[in-house]
């Protein structure tokens, strides 16, 4: 990598010098609804989801910026990538308060959260999801194949897959399956984005515990995204595949404990 040049440089920071007057802009109007928030509760759920749709704006312009410098210095800026992906797991917080992080749980265990955000409707959550979806593809492919947080990003695109299910209303999932249902389309790739996300999610952690960790959570986290795949399936009536994927659960289960037994055995000798 060559040293940069002083002149491009110079164009660099002209550039980007309107987009850090916007990005004190956001961290101002977030400063606002926080102090809001902390005064008067009310409508926390949608002030929430505002803040996080603010957080994916400050998002996009630290991608932007780090874009502009590989683009124009050959150089990644590290800083502000390490911004951006900061702002995932942001982002990511401020939604989990909103509809909980709740995995392989019964819907009737978070429904009530759901309906505190009843009149955000199924288009509104849709954007959200693709928004912060097409935001981590981003932050990930600043980083690169090669990046030390590699497995990190295993849980960052878990939690995210766990959000796209908790938006979800799977009081009326199965009914919504009709395609004369009103925003048919929407609601059916919402539900095929949750499935992808959570079968990926779930072999992900397997992946990350064979090959990375060789922690016993990871595998555990992999289970447990099996068992969430498993209610959304029931949920849609989709009982084969329920059936299928309880029998994965089952195999799983098993090399987890046969895996726990071999480490016993090897820490008693």
């Amino acid at each position: 990598m060559s040293k940069v040049n002083d002149d491009d440089r110079k164009k660099y920071l002209e550039i980007i010098k309107d987009y850090k007057k916007t990005i004190e802009d956001i961290e101002t109007r977030e400063s606002l609804i926080l102090s809001v928030l902390e005064k008067d509760p009310t409508g926390a759920e949608y002030k929430k989801l505002r803040l996080a749709d603010e957080n994916l704006n400050l998002l996009s312009y630290f991608v932007l910026m780090n874009t502009l410098s590989v683009n124009l210095l050959d150089v990644k800026n590290e800083v502000y990538l390490n911004n951006a992906r900061k702002l995932c797991y942001k982002v990511i917080i401020y939604l989990e308060q909103v509809v909980t992080n709740y995995i392989d749980v019964s819907y009737s265990e978070f429904d009530e959260k759901l309906d505190l955000i009843a009149t955000y409707d199924h288009n509104q959550r849709w954007a959200l999801i693709n928004k912060m979806g097409f935001a981590i593809e981003l932050v990930l492919e600043g980083y690169g194949d090669n990046t030390k947080w590699k497995w990190t990003f295993v849980e960052l695109e878990a939690r995210f897959a766990t959000i796209v299910k908790n938006f979800l209303n799977q009081k009326t999932l199965y009914k919504d399956m009709d395609p004369n249902v009103d925003g048919y389309a929407t609601k059916m790739a919402h539900l095929a984005l949750a499935r992808k996300l959570l079968e990926q999610a779930a072999n992900r952690y397997r992946e990350k515990y064979e090959l990375s960790t060789l922690r016993f959570d990871d595998f555990r986290l992999a289970i447990k995204y099996l068992g969430a795949l498993r209610l959304l399936s029931i949920a849609i009536n989709r009982t084969a595949d329920a059936e299928a994927i309880k029998k994965k659960m089952e195999i799983w289960n098993q090399k987890l404990e046969n895996d726990l037994k071999r480490k016993d055995i090897a820490d008693k000798q």
